[in-house]
C-alpha cells in the first residue's frame, strides 16, 4: 500500500529555486534513506510530507488518516516533567484514559451495591477504549526505548528534563518518536548523538519495526544496516534507488556511465547529420539536408548527467616527521568531581598510529583528550607528549574558531604573507568562493564551520590531529574527502567518532572504554568489531 507519493515537485523561495522535478513513492514497510549535500533540501523534503510546507509546482499525496511522527526540533516535550513522561508524550490521551479508569475503579470500590448499571457501562465502554488505543502496550514499549537509548527506564520516571545535556535531550526527542503511535517515522540525523551501542539498538529496532521509515542520515553504515532505498538529492533534482548506501553507489555510477556514453552517442549522431547538412544544404541533396535539419530541430538533446558543487578538497601536510613516541601514557587516572573516568592506564600513542577512541556517551573521552595534551592535569600517573610533536584538535563544539572574524581573516591571521588570491584559493577549496568569504564565521552554519575549522587545521602543518566527531556536521560527500586526505597523512591521529563506516576506512588501533578502564587493541576498527561481537554475542 502507498503512504506517500511525491510527484514532480519544485519549491522556491522567491526567484531562488531549492529544487525540481522531486519523484518518489514510498510503500508501507519499505525505508527510504534521503542523502545528499548539505543545502540540498533534505529537511525541506520532511516538510513537504509532513503538509507543513507546500510545494511551489508538483504534488504530494499521502494516504488517509497517515500518522506520522517527526522529531521535535525545539525539543521542548510540551511541559513534560520527567523523562519517563517525555518519552511518553504522544501517549498523553492514553495516559488520561488511564488516569480515569483508575478513579473509576476506586469509585466503583467504593459505590458497593449502588453502584448504576450507566455507570458500569461507561467503566467497561472506557477499559475497551483503552484497549483499543494500546494502553495496555504502551508503558512497555516506552521502557524498551528509553532503556535502548541509554536511560534506565526505572529511574526515568523520577529523573527531570531541566537536568538533561543537550545530547540526552536529543536522545529523548528520538525516544519519543520510536515511541509514539505512527504508521511513518521521519528521522532527521537519528544517530547524531548516539554512541556505537545505541546506534547498533536503533538499527535493530527500525528493521523490526512495523513502520515504514524515511530518514536523513550521512550516516553509511546506518544506511546500509536498515535502507531498502535510497532518495538522493543532487543537483536541484533527485533520483531514487532500490537497496542500501552500497548498493546506491555502484548503481549512481553506473547510471551516470550509461549517460555519458548516451550523451557521447548523440553528439556524434548530431555532429555527422549538421556536417551532411553544411555539405548538402545548397547541392543537389538540397531536399534531403532540410529534411535532416527538421529533424535535428525537434531532437530533444540530453543534458550532461547532474553534479553538484565539488566537495572540499584538504591535505595534510606535516611540517616535521616528529619522534616514534608521539605520547607516552603510564598509570593515567582521569577524574571530575566525585567521579573516576580513567583508571590505570598505561600505552604509547605510536608515530602513525590511527587511534579510535570509543565509548558510550558521558565515559569521558573529550576529558580523556583533554589530560593527554596537557590542558588538565591527571589525578594520578602523567600523559607525555613527545617534544617534537605539534598538535592541532578538532574540538567537537568548535569553540576554539574565531566567531567574530570573517573566514577570509582568519585564513590571513595564518598566513599574513599570502596574497589575496592564495586566501581566496585556500578557502575556495573548502567550498567557499568570491564575496562569501567576507561572512563572519559566527554566521555560519553547523557544516560551514565544521568546514572552516579543518581549513584552519590544514594549515598547522601538525604531525598530530585529534578529530573529536569531525563527521557530525559534514555531509557523505565531504566526509568521504575527510577520508581521503586522511589517507595521504604522515602524522598520527587521535579520532573520536560514532560513524562506524568513517572508523572502518581510517583507524588502525581502537582504545576503547570499559568502565573506567581502556583497552588497547592493537589492530583496525573493523577487527575490534568483530572480536567484541564475539566476545558479547552481539552483531
Amino acid at each position: 500500500m502507498t503512504l506517500i507519493s511525491v510527484s514532480k515537485v519544485g519549491v522556491s523561495f522567491g526567484a531562488t529555486e531549492l529544487f525540481k522535478d522531486i519523484t518518489f513513492t514510498v510503500a508501507e514497510g519499505e525505508r527510504w534513506g534521503i542523502i545528499g549535500r548539505n543545502g540540498a533540501g533534505k529537511s525541506t523534503i520532511f516538510s513537504l510530507i509532513t503538509g507543513d510546507r507546500a510545494p511551489t509546482v508538483g504534488s504530494v499525496a499521502r494516504k488517509p488518516g497517515l500518522r506520522h511522527a517527526l522529531l521535535d526540533q525545539h525539543r521542548a516535550f510540551e511541559g513534560a516533567t520527567t523523562v519517563w513522561e517525555a518519552g511518553a508524550a504522544a501517549w498523553r490521551d492514553v495516559i488520561a484514559l488511564e488516569k480515569r479508569i483508575a478513579e473509576q475503579a476506586m469509585q466503583l470500590g467504593e459505590m458497593g451495591e449502588n453502584v448504576t448499571d450507566a455507570f458500569l457501562e461507561q467503566f467497561g465502554r472506557d477499559q475497551e477504549r483503552f484497549a483499543d488505543m494500546g494502553g495496555y502496550e504502551y508503558h512497555a514499549r516506552v521502557d524498551a526505548v528509553l532503556q535502548g537509548l541509554g536511560f534506565d527506564a526505572e529511574e526515568s520516571k523520577t529523573r527531570l528534563v531541566a537536568s538533561l545535556s543537550g545530547g540526552e535531550r536529543g536522545r529523548v526527542g528520538l525516544a519519543a518518536q520510536l515511541i509514539a503511535p505512527a504508521d511513518l517515522l521521519l528521522l532527521d540525523e537519528p544517530t547524531n548523538h548516539l554512541d556505537l551501542d545505541t546506534t547498533t539498538w536503533l538499527q535493530d529496532w527500525l528493521r523490526e519495526a512495523n513502520e515504514t521509515v524515511i530518514v536523513v542520515s550521512h550516516d553509511r553504515a546506518f544506511m546500509d544496516a536498515i535502507c531498502t532505498h535510497i532518495l538522493h538529492v543532487e543537483a536541484k533534482s533527485s533520483e531514487w534507488y532500490k537497496g542500501n548506501y552500497s548498493q546506491f553507489v555502484p548503481q549512481r555510477a553506473e547510471r551516470r556511465l550509461s549517460r555519458e556514453r548516451e550523451l557521447e552517442k548523440q553528439r556524434a549522431y548530431v555532429k555527422k547529420e549538421e556536417e551532411y547538412i553544411r555539405r548538402n544544404i545548397a547541392g543537389v541533396n538540397s531536399f534531403q539536408a532540410k529534411g535532416k535539419r527538421k529533424r535535428l530541430e525537434r531532437l530533444p538533446r540530453l543534458a550532461p548527467p547532474p553534479g553538484d558543487p565539488a566537495a572540499m578538497s584538504l591535505e595534510f601536510e606535516v611540517a616535521e616527521r616528529g619522534g616514534d613516541q608521539v605520547i607516552a601514557i603510564k598509570d593515567l587516572r582521569v577524574e571530575v568531581p566525585g567521579r573516576v573516568l580513567v583508571d590505570d592506564f598505561t600505552a604509547v600513542l605510536r608515530r602513525n598510529d590511527f587511534i579510535a577512541l570509543v565509548g558510550p556517551n558521558g565515559a569521558g573521552k573529550s576529558s580523556f583528550i583533554s589530560t593527554l595534551i596537557g590542558d588538565r592535569a591527571p589525578a594520578a600517573g602523567e600523559a607525555r607528549i613527545g617534544s617534537s610533536i605539534t598538535a592541532a584538535w578538532f574540538r567537537q563544539d568548535l569553540a576554539d574558531l574565531p566567531l567574530t572574524k570573517s573566514m577570509y581573516d582568519a585564513i590571513q591571521d595564518q598566513r599574513p604573507l599570502w596574497s589575496r588570491g592564495q586566501v581566496q584559493n585556500c578557502l575556495g577549496a573548502f567550498g567557499f568562493s568570491g564575496d562569501e568569504v567576507q561572512r563572519e564565521i559566527g554566521s555560519l552554519s553547523g557544516g560551514e564551520r565544521a568546514r572552516m575549522a579543518l581549513a584552519l587545521m590544514t594549515l598547522s602543518k601538525a604531525n598530530l590531529l585529534i578529530l573529536d566527531e569531525p563527521t557530525n556536521h559534514l555531509d557523505v560527500e565531504n566526509i568521504e574527502a575527510l577520508e581521503d586526505a586522511l589517507e595521504g597523512y604522515e602524522g598520527s591521529v587521535l579520532l573520536v567518532s560514532h560513524d562506524r563506516a568513517f572508523l572502518r576506512e581510517v583507524a588502525t588501533r581502537v582504545w576503547a572504554f570499559d568502565g573506567t578502564r581502556l583497552q588497547d587493541f592493537d589492530g583496525p576498527f573493523i577487527e575490534w568489531e568483530a572480536d567484541r561481537a564475539r566476545r558479547t554475542g552481539t552483531r
